[in-house]
């Protein structure tokens, strides 16, 4: 498997996992020429592509589903309701429910419910010839099924949005929008996520990766640093993209 990280934070979320000679994408939170330009500095043909899976309908996940559909005829997997809940134009919806299992190229999938301020927001975790990808991000808390892909997971694409000072300190954020991202329905901060990659961790060699970090709230380095001292892995074997336009490749 290859694991293309192509966008992640608040601007927009764009994964692409290939499995052999096809991919899926894992939202598609970009314009659609970005995603493209994106895709072509990654190698990555679109017509590899066979499939869209969508977390949930929050714009930085989905402002290019429509355009994509129109340019490529991407089918979109999701939930009935989250697909109800943007704009797909006339894409063709394979619904899936939250919890369950599913194959799309040669992969095994799981959604994986998680917690925001979403219809029916949902990770996945993809297994194929033994090795597991989990992508999870926009979660309040970590479900027990999120945890327990963590634990199996060769490379887990973690969320790590905020750090609680920066988020105190922001005086562009008010109130209540503070107490949002701090919810159950909002985001992980790097506190928690390192106390969950510490409490998920197994003999297995585990490649860990911070996803959708704020750019208001977060910095590369404080995600890398606050991961590392509560999970002890070593800050160098922690990843994440590092400024818009960046993007990561991870080959098993």
């Amino acid at each position: 498997m290859e694991v293309h990280v192509l966008a992640s934070g608040s601007d927009g979320n764009c994964t692409v996992i290939k499995n052999d000679d096809e991919a899926v994408m894992v939202d598609a939170g970009y314009n659609c020429k970005t995603l493209c330009h994106l895709m072509e500095l990654e190698g990555i043909d679109p017509g590899c592509i066979k499939a869209v899976l969508v977390t949930h309908e929050h714009t930085d996940h989905v402002s290019s589903i429509r355009v994509l559909n129109n340019k490529f005829g991407y089918p979109v997997y999701t939930t009935p309701a989250t697909f109800d809940a943007f704009d797909h134009g006339n894409a063709k919806l394979n619904p899936i429910v939250r919890g369950s299992t599913f194959e799309v190229c040669g992969m095994t999938v799981r959604s994986l419910p998680t917690s925001h301020d979403a219809v029916e927001p949902t990770a996945y975790s993809f297994t194929a010839d033994g090795k597991t990808v989990s992508i999870i991000t926009d979660t309040g808390i970590l479900t027990k099924p999120c945890q327990d892909a963590l634990r199996v997971s060769d490379l887990a694409i973690l969320e790590a949005n905020y750090d609680n000072q920066m988020l105190s300190d922001n005086p562009l954020y008010p109130p209540a929008l503070k107490s949002r991202i701090r919810s159950d329905m909002g985001h992980l901060c790097n506190t928690d996520s390192g106390k969950f990659v510490a409490e998920t961790l197994t003999p297995r060699n585990r490649k860990l990766f911070l996803a959708h970090l704020s750019r208001k709230n977060n910095t590369p380095d404080l995600a890398r640093e606050t991961v590392s001292r509560m999970s002890g892995i070593p800050r160098f074997k922690i990843d994440c993209l590092e400024y818009k336009g960046d993007t990561r490749t991870v080959k098993f």
